[in-house]
């Protein structure tokens, strides 16, 4: 597994991206002045987004049916846990977009190659219930690397023993 948005994996199978790109936006005020530069301050952080892009050949997945599932999940609105091979917890994040272009085609019209291309925008800061988010479901790092799964089985009673 490379990634998992979801229940969706990327992987050989279904999607394998050859390019992920993630870019963090940080929000500055600014305050003109006379004569100098302008004042900044500091008031949060910006649009976090990640944008996968790739190539599926017929003769190694079925991109086609993996492209359609992914469109599904983008059409529903959801959020998705978004998670690398690592246990590395991204956050969750909404499907913004999806690209496909199709090239090299069979007698039948199936494309043997399809160059397609994911933009993911994260949202997990503006969720209404926190519980709903992976990486409030399990314990994650500085980094936000998985540390651990709870464990919610209670410890076994161990017997007196006053022998």
């Amino acid at each position: 597994m490379m990634l998992s948005l979801g229940m969706f994996v990327f992987a050989i199978p279904t999607l394998a991206y050859e390019e992920m790109k993630r870019r963090a936006d940080y929000r500055h005020a600014r305050s003109a002045r006379i004569g100098a530069r302008d004042a900044t301050q500091f008031v949060g952080p910006g649009d976090e987004t990640i944008s996968l892009s790739g190539a599926a050949f017929a003769e190694l997945s079925d991109g086609q049916a993996s492209l359609d599932q992914l469109r599904d999940m983008g059409a529903s609105g959801d959020t998705w846990p978004l998670v690398d091979g690592t246990g590395r917890v991204y956050g969750a994040f909404v499907i913004e977009g999806i690209d496909e272009g199709q090239s090299h085609f069979l007698p039948d019209g199936t494309a043997r190659k399809i160059d397609f291309s994911i933009s993911l925008l994260r949202v997990d800061e503006e969720r209404e219930d926190p519980a709903e988010s992976a990486s409030d479901d399990y314990p994650t790092d500085d980094q936000g690397y998985l540390i651990g799964v709870p464990d919610d089985t209670p410890d076994p009673e161990v017997p007196d023993e006053d022998v």
